[in-house]
Formats: C-alpha cells, structure tokens, sequence
C-alpha cells in the first residue's frame, strides 16, 4: 500500500491518495444483477436496492446489520487533531486498511476533505437546513430520487440517524461548538449517485444541531497508476510543445513575447492534480445467482415487508 499526499502549488494539503494492492474484493462490497443491488458486509446484507424502469430513483432497504469499519472516537483525540484533516485522513485510511469490513478494494483511492457538498449550498440557507436536506431518510425503506435530486450528491446513513438529545449527538454537539468535531467519513459509489455515511452518524447529526459545516472526508476510487503515468507523459509531452511554440515565436519577434513558462505551467500543475484525483466510477461486483438470488435475499431480510424486493418485476 502506498500513500501519496495532495497539495496544492501552494503546499496546501487537499487530499491522500492510497494505492491498494492484494484485496481483491472488499470486505463492504456492492454486488449487482441488473437493475438491483446489494450491499454486503462480510456476507452479510446491509442495503438492497432497485432502480426504476424509468431510472428517475433507487427504492432502498436498509437493514440494521452494519457495523462500521472505525473504531470510536475520543474527545482527546479530536482536540489533539483538531484542524489537521491531514492526520485524520492519514489515520482513516489505516483503519479503513485494517478493517475487514471496509469498501477499500485493489487501485487507487482519495480520500479529501474536499467534497463537492460543501459547495453545494448555493441559495446560502442555514446549514441546520441544508445538511438536513441532503439527508436520505427512511428506515428500512425509502428513496433515493433521481429525478428532482439529480446531481445533488445526497448522503444516505448505512444506519438510522440519532436523535439531537442521543448522549453521543450530545458529547459531539460540545466538539462541534469547540471546533474539535472530528470528520465524518462518506464514500461515493456512483451506482447510487449519492454518498454512503461510513461513519460519523452521530457527529453529522451533532453538527446540524448546532447547525455547523460538519468536517468532511470524502473517499472515492480515482484512476490507476497506469493511467496516472499515461496522463503524465501525455501532459509534459504537451508542456514541452507549448514550451517550444513559446521559443519560436520569440526567436521570430523579439523579448515581447514571453517564455511561456508562467503560461504553460499553471496548466501542468493541474493536469497532474486531476490526474490523481478525478473520481472515476466505483465498482460493483456480479451477484452469483443474479436476480433470483438478489429476490430470495431480499425476501429473508425483509420477510416479504418490501415491495421493492418481493416481487418478479422490481
């Protein structure tokens, strides 16, 4: 396993990309037949889902099966890394490692605080209200709309939110107002459209009580080394052209015209950027037994309560 931190040119930190190697499969892993899915930890069912004929949204049953792959968090430890995303990334990535339940897999992986639902609050409300609205609700089911929550990048909880006066939301409400909330942790899987709340149900729902920004780390699978070294050969290839395009067209009129570099470089520096953290789609892995067998799963965690799995048709 190697880690690579992301700065920007400024030396701003912005990210900790991880290749792993020899998992073949993770130990949190989407499995599909079709139009359906199942989310299984260690074998164990912990979300099934079924997007509609008309793909306008996914119709979920969420069970109470998943355990998260963290362990708890002490206050102690979030003051000592208060403000430094850095280490906490540096320290979920160990765990997600160790844990035989996360949905790290083999390639490269990011994990930022950078996520897009920080910029997703263009009308500016509240952030009590905003991060409640991007909430997923509904237990065991509900439903993840596609149609008027297109691109919105939704959050969906692998278990039920606690309440405001939960004595973890409570413990964490007094992190939130100190500034010492340690990150909440979402996966992005694109079959879905939406992210999966790893862990930090109870730091989200401490932080839209106080309604503040909650501390994000956001993991998603981001294109393998091959491609990295492809894309970084093609970018300089296209630097030193555009370098020598610049040379010419001094030699042909004079000092006027600059070196290029201040030009050309910027735009190096982001082709580099992106090549090692553009998200790619995650992956999900063939359900042995297809659609029968994703019914008849279905069917037993459900005991037939669920509309979306007990049926022929989806």
């Amino acid at each position: 396993m190697r880690r690579t931190d992301i700065t920007r040119d400024d030396g701003t930190w912005t990210g900790l990309a991880v290749e792993v190697e020899a998992r073949r499969r993770p130990g949190l892993c989407p499995f599909s037949a079709g139009r359906r899915l199942l989310l299984a930890q260690q074998s164990c069912p912990v979300l099934l889902t079924v997007v509609d004929e008309d793909f306008c949204g996914v119709e979920f049953w969420r069970t109470d099966a998943y355990r998260s792959p963290l362990p708890p968090l002490r206050a102690e430890t979030g003051r000592t890394l208060a403000g430094r995303p850095d280490r906490w990334a540096h320290r979920f990535i160990q765990h997600l490692l160790d844990a035989p339940g996360s949905p790290l897999h083999d390639g490269r992986w990011l994990l930022s605080p950078e996520s897009p639902l920080l910029r997703w609050n263009h009308s500016r409300r509240p952030q009590a209200e905003f991060w409640a609205s991007m909430l997923i609700e509904g237990h065991p089911d509900g439903y993840i709309d596609w149609f008027v929550h297109n691109g919105s990048w939704e959050i969906l909880p692998l278990r039920p939110m606690p309440d405001a006066d939960d004595s973890r939301v409570k413990a964490y409400r007094k992190q939130a107002r100190d500034g010492t909330l340690p990150p909440v942790l979402l996966w992005w899987v694109s079959g879905l459209d939406c992210h999966l709340l790893l862990d930090g149900h109870a730091r989200l729902a401490a932080a839209i009580a106080e309604s503040a920004v909650p501390p994000l780390l956001h993991l998603h699978r981001t294109a393998p080394g091959d491609e990295v070294a492809a894309g970084t050969e093609q970018a300089v290839r296209r630097y030193e052209t555009e370098l020598a395009r610049f040379t010419e067209l001094r030699a042909a009129y004079g000092h006027a015209v600059p070196d290029g570099a201040a030009i050309v470089g910027p735009d190096l520096a982001r082709r580099l950027r992106d090549l090692h953290t553009a998200q790619r789609p995650s992956w999900a892995w063939p359900l042995p037994g297809g659609e029968e067998q994703w019914r008849c799963v279905a069917r037993e965690v459900t005991a037939g309560r669920w509309s979306g799995g007990g049926g022929t048709s989806g």
